[in-house]
């Protein structure tokens, strides 16, 4: 929640308002599919070390967003940047190493690898399949390095148990908690969930809940698609609204929810007439 010691104290409840501190920009991002458009936002600014909450009806160009900001598709047209570093135009591959990953909606974990091979996909500085990686880089230290950091993250997830076992034997949470341990093997600073409750039994919900909140504890900046809005509310800093591809409005979760065009959003503008 944005209270009086958060850094969005103060800020205005204003679709497109300026953060204090905000590690990601977008200015005038456009994508269009055919006639349809999908997305259109003037202006946005994810605070640093926040939770932030991309909330919307469906089909409100949430994930697309999503997709542009981090190199899976094309803008018509747009800017945006991370720390004042362009990432228009860059692959999502890179787009990773300057410190934005996301997860999708959709697992992809690799059934036939295992957990644990799962985790070092996500490692960057693989050298060892090159020559001249291999002439100037020992790759046998830079493994065992690789592999630490990921059981380290199988830890933190409660996965460590199952690093041998292939992933394609995971519940649905669980490799939800294995994509988020994959994203963070590369370090980054911003982290991007789309939907990472959906299909999550409550017990593993309250888990995901708990690692969220504690990345943010941790330095890091999230941003997360998401329905249920007593997830929003429970851990939410700041909440934006997108419907038909536009930014309608922002603010803490206790005043979007009272917000009269997000509840016209959502039921349409005559939910309160009589049919």
């Amino acid at each position: 929640m944005a209270t009086a010691e958060s850094p969005l104290a103060g800020v205005p409840f204003e679709p497109g308002v300026a953060k204090p501190d905000p590690i990601l920009v977008v200015e005038h991002i456009r994508r269009s599919f055919g006639g349809l458009t999908a997305v259109d936002v003037g202006r946005l600014e994810i605070e640093r070390h926040t939770i932030t909450s991309l909330i919307g009806p469906n089909g409100a160009g949430k994930t697309t967003l999503f997709n542009l900001l981090t190199g899976f598709d094309k803008a018509d047209t747009g800017h945006w940047h991370l720390n004042g570093g362009a990432l228009v135009g860059i692959p999502a591959y890179r787009v990773a190493r300057k410190g934005v990953v996301r997860t999708f909606q959709l697992t992809r974990s690799l059934a036939r690898l295992t957990v644990l091979e799962n985790v070092l996909l996500g490692a960057t500085d693989q050298h060892g399949e090159g020559l001249l990686g291999g002439l100037f880089t020992s790759w046998r230290r830079l493994e065992r390095e690789n592999t630490g950091r990921a059981e380290e993250l199988l830890e933190r997830f409660d996965l460590i148990q199952m690093r041998d076992q292939f992933a394609g034997s995971l519940s649905g949470g669980q490799r939800k908690l294995l994509e988020m341990a994959r994203a963070l093997m590369v370090n980054p600073e911003l982290i991007m969930l789309d939907e990472p409750m959906a299909g999550v039994n409550p017990a593993l919900t309250q888990s995901l809940l708990h690692h969220i909140t504690a990345l943010r504890d941790d330095g890091k900046t999230v941003i997360f698609i998401e329905h249920d809005m007593d997830v929003v509310q429970e851990i939410s800093d700041w909440v934006i609204v997108l419907a038909q591809g536009n930014l309608i409005a922002e603010g803490p979760p206790s005043h979007i929810a009272a917000n009269d065009d997000v509840i016209d959003a959502y039921l349409g503008r005559h939910h309160g007439e009589a049919l």
